[in-house]
């Protein structure tokens, strides 16, 4: 999160963190950053929080850390269990092409 001269503050995270007052549950984070004019998908990163309560914005900033390093670590799982490895995106496609094909996705 950049603090630019170009950054729009409805896209900063932080901003809709400090307009709420600890401890705070997190519909009220949720809520607060639907009236600070948050879009859509900055509502949805605070719905999808795993507590349902916060003592202090750290304790929020630390569970979005975690979530991110998660997902960048390729903790997500795919239909048949397989943890799935975010290096290899689109490898099968590229190594098992049909013949005729472009080796390329």
């Amino acid at each position: 999160m950049a603090y630019g001269q170009a950054e729009d503050p409805a896209l900063s995270i932080p901003t809709h963190l400090d307009s709420v007052d600890y401890p705070v549950w997190r519909e009220q984070l949720v809520k607060a950053a639907a009236d600070n004019g948050a879009p859509t998908d900055l509502i949805n990163v605070f719905k999808s929080l795993p507590r349902t309560k916060y003592e202090s914005k750290e304790e929020v900033m630390r569970d979005l850390a975690e979530a991110a390093r998660r997902f960048a670590s390729g903790g997500l799982r795919d239909d048949d269990g397989a943890v799935r490895d975010r290096r290899n995106i689109g490898r099968d496609m590229v190594e098992n092409a049909p013949p005729g094909h472009t080796r390329h996705p």
